[in-house]
C-alpha cells in the first residue's frame, strides 16, 4: 500500500515539514546496512504518523510513541505506547531488533533519562545490530525556533525541545550505554542543520 499521501510527517504545521521528514527518512535508510533488513526494526518516537516506517523495508516493523496513531497506517506496523520521559523500560525481549531508530526524538527527551533508554536499546539489539539517531545540531536551535514562528517548521515540535545535543555528547551517552567507540559513526546533513549518529552492538 502506498501511504505517501495518507501519512502526515509530523504533528502541527510547517511548510518545510514534509521535505524535512523525507530527508530524515532518506538519511536513515542510507545508514541501514542492507543485510539487517531481513530482521526487525523499531522506530522510537515515531509520532502519531509513522512516516519513516511507511517508507522503509524490513521483515517486521515496530513503532513506539506516547501518542496513539492517527489516520490509516500500514498493517505491517506493530504499535506500542510508552512515555519515555516517565519510564525508559522497553517492552521487548533481549536481542530482538536488528535496527532501532530515533529520528528527531532525543531532543524531546529528558537528558537524565537518555542513558537508561540507550542501555535498554543496547539490550534489545541483536549482536551486530545498530541504533540510528538524528537530531538538530545544537547551533541550529535558535534558527529552528525562529522558523517555527513563521510556520516553516512545526511549532508544536520545536516548543517541546528539551535539550540541544552535540556529536561528542551523543558519543558520551553511547559509551555510557555500553556501545564501543570503535563502532560509533557521526555526521551532519540538511546543510549542517541536523546531525546523525549510529552505534552498533558488538558481535
Amino acid at each position: 500500500m502506498n501511504l505517501s499521501r495518507k501519512v502526515r510527517p509530523t504533528r502541527g504545521g510547517g511548510l518545510l515539514e514534509p521535505l524535512l521528514a523525507r530527508m530524515r527518512a532518506r538519511k536513515a535508510n542510507q545508514l541501514i546496512p542492507p543485510q539487517l533488513r531481513d530482521g526487525r526494526i523499531l522506530d522510537i518516537g515515531c509520532g502519531s504518523f509513522p512516516y519513516f516506517l511507511s517508507h522503509t523495508f524490513f521483515r517486521e516493523k515496530f513503532a513506539l510513541d506516547r501518542v496513539n496513531p492517527q489516520g490509516e497506517i500500514a498493517g505491517d506496523i506493530h504499535w506500542h505506547n510508552s512515555d519515555l520521559n516517565q519510564d525508559t523500560q522497553l517492552p521487548f525481549p533481549d536481542r530482538f531488533f536488528s535496527i532501532v531508530t530515533m529520528l528527531a526524538v532525543v531532543e524531546h527527551l529528558d537528558p537524565e533519562k537518555l542513558e537508561s533508554l540507550l542501555s535498554e536499546i543496547y539490550r534489545i539489539l541483536v549482536p551486530g545490530g545498530a541504533l540510528i539517531i538524528t537530531t538538530p545540531a545544537a547551533w541550529s536551535d535558535g534558527l529552528l525556533r525562529a522558523m517555527s514562528r513563521i510556520n516553516l517548521v512545526s511549532r508544536e515540535e520545536i516548543e517541546e525541545h528539551a535539550y540541544a545535543y552535540t556529536l561528542p555528547i551523543l558519543g558520551w551517552y553511547f559509551g555510557r550505554a555500553g556501545f564501543p567507540r570503535t563502532l560509533m559513526r557521526f555526521g551532519y546533513f540538511e546543510l549542517g542543520l541536523n546531525m546523525w549518529a549510529t552505534a552498533t552492538r558488538p558481535v
